[in-house]
């Protein structure tokens, strides 16, 4: 497919226009200098952050306390060759055949072949991994993977244990200062690339962050939608900032809905891990029936995206809200032992795993596109490196392979902090504070209400830009996103709800423009409204960057 640019003159152009949420001056501004910052606290975050600090000093800052981060709620475990019946070829073809033809190789290959050092470093840090009877790990398998390859602990609580192993070795280096409860607002730009950051704190107020690199990993976007398996605080900052830095952002429509959440009406979703399946949990309909075989060869074991699109189609055809889980026939102490947290969770509602249906539907739970990196994390933006869940590696291509997002986090984040790390010590004089600024003028639109602008965003988004998706459709909630932009992008809010609601605005611009460009159905993205043909187009990447305050959209050939 050719290259070609399109600017969508229609849309609103205050998402463009914005350099800086928040007004600043720096002759008046607070400062704090590093040499490198890290953005976010999660594996990713927290990676690059004791990679870097073996040679620099880094301030790392996280939007609440450092353990509450999205890696906290992952379950299942980390996606590792460490069987001698497994092979990095192996892992390698599984994640290409389930990334749908946008993978890079090259992420791939990296991100297997240095999968198990960071196993082996996690262990000399500490973390305890599941054992077998015998000793060796308890290895299992997820749905796209032909091996058991999956490291778990603490049954279901594998990201909890991680982010405890990591927090401890954070909390142990002395050249790691670490600003909890911080929200950072916009990166700083100059002529030399990024320089820090604009971050606001309830205590200190605004301050500019000064540094020779700076790292973004602050996660993903699933708060955009009103069903989702991600924390609250998952409202896609670091995409908007790099956005409005001038950074390169890829194929933002592929978003990964879990095919398994939880399912009461008026709770919030819990994540059903897809380990559960793949100890030999069963989906069914509301008859009871069994449908999964009917649409792939490996049924409840086959890629996400093809068991959440099963489960839709099945929900449409039965004209039910959820379908079931069902595992009364794994030993009830065997699944208890496995799963406690979710056992728990279930019990908390009344449903006894040994005896009841699990009521179950997908929600959205991972960005699979992101910031465009290289193999080395940078970006497109000087002096700016990424990593986790909104960096796009390349590693996932359309559809995650499960479990490979915390090796993704762990792999690419080292690289982050060692690239980060030399950029700063090849530097040998500080970044002073450049001479920056701005004044944006009190608006005199009608404020909207926050709260309700953010829940009917989360509902539309997952009305019309969710598991199926319609050009029409997306064409209606582009209109309707660039309006709300028009009274709520022209204020200039004092807190972070106030920058959320503007970052998730953006961001949802960006997906819905990546999904309206991609007219085909590939991996996470589904587009209903388009024939499926014998000879789809050669697999290209939607790449979206503001230059010039308009929004740009590329279609590249992957491999170019």
């Amino acid at each position: 497919m050719p290259r070609r640019t399109i600017i969508t003159d229609t849309m609103t152009t205050l998402f463009d226009t914005r350099r800086y949420l928040s007004n600043f001056d720096t002759a008046r501004a607070g400062h704090v200098f590093t040499e490198v910052l890290v953005i976010g606290s999660g594996v990713a975050g927290a990676r690059a952050a004791l990679e870097a600090a073996r040679q620099v000093d880094v301030i790392l800052i996280t939007k609440r306390v450092l353990d509450d981060t999205t890696t906290s709620w992952a379950q299942g475990g980390i996606a590792a060759v460490m069987a001698d019946d497994d092979s990095f070829t192996q892992h390698r073809d599984d994640t290409l055949k389930v990334g749908g033809g946008l993978n890079d190789p090259a992420a791939v290959e990296l991100a297997v072949r240095h999968g198990p050092d960071e196993i082996r470093q996690l262990l000399e840090w500490g973390i305890a991994f599941d054992k077998s009877t015998e000793g060796k790990f308890a290895l299992t398998r997820e749905g796209g993977h032909k091996s058991d390859r999956v490291l778990h602990a603490r049954g279901d609580s594998t990201g909890r244990v991680l982010v405890e192993t990591l927090d401890q070795q954070l909390r142990k280096q002395p050249r790691i200062r670490i600003f909890e409860n911080c929200f950072v607002i916009d990166l700083l730009t100059t002529d030399d690339g990024c320089v820090g950051a604009v971050t606001y704190h309830e205590q200190f107020g605004h301050q500019l962050v000064w540094s020779k690199a700076v790292i973004l990993a602050g996660g993903g976007c699933g708060r955009l939608y009103r069903e989702t398996t991600n924390p609250e605080l998952a409202t896609g900052d670091a995409l908007a900032m790099a956005y409005r830095a001038g950074a390169r952002l890829r194929d933002m429509e592929m978003i990964q809905f879990h095919p398994t959440t939880l399912y009461i009406a008026g709770s919030s979703r819990a994540l059903i891990s897809e380990a559960v399946r793949g100890e030999g949990g069963k989906l069914v309909d509301r008859s009871g029936q069994r449908f999964m075989p009917a649409f792939h060869p490996d049924a409840e074991l086959a890629p996400r995206d093809v068991v959440s699109q099963a489960i839709a189609t099945t929900l449409a055809q039965t004209h039910a809200t959820n379908v079931y889980l069902d595992v009364r026939h794994i030993p009830r102490k065997r699944f208890a032992g496995r799963f406690p947290y979710i056992t728990k969770c279930c019990a908390e509602f009344g449903i006894d795993v040994g005896k009841d249906l699990i009521p179950v539907r997908p929600a959205a739970h991972y960005l699979i596109g992101g910031i465009v990196t290289d193999l080395e994390a940078r970006t497109s933006v000087p002096r700016l490196y990424s990593c986790g869940e909104c960096a796009g590696t390349g590693l996932h291509g359309a559809n995650r392979l499960a479990s490979n997002s915390l090796l993704e986090g762990l792999v690419f984040g080292r690289i982050a902090g060692e690239q980060a790390a030399h950029q700063a010590a090849a530097q040998p004089d500080p970044v002073g504070p450049a001479d920056l600024r701005c004044i944006t003028p009190p608006s005199l639109k009608t404020p909207l209400d926050l709260a309700d602008i953010s829940n009917s965003l989360q509902s539309l988004m997952w009305r019309n830009v969710g598991i199926e998706r319609h050009g029409d459709r997306l064409q209606e909630t582009i209109e309707i996103i660039e309006f709300w932009g028009r009274f709520v992008l022209d204020k200039v809010f004092d807190m972070p709800t106030g920058w959320e609601v503007q970052n998730m605005l953006t961001v949802g611009r960006l997906i819905v423009a990546g999904a309206y460009r991609r007219r085909e159905s590939c991996g996470g993205h589904f587009r209903c409204d388009t024939a499926k043909t014998d000879t789809p187009p050669p697999p290209y990447h939607v790449d979206i960057h503001q230059a010039n305050n308009r929004l740009h959209i590329e279609t590249i050939p992957v491999g170019k």
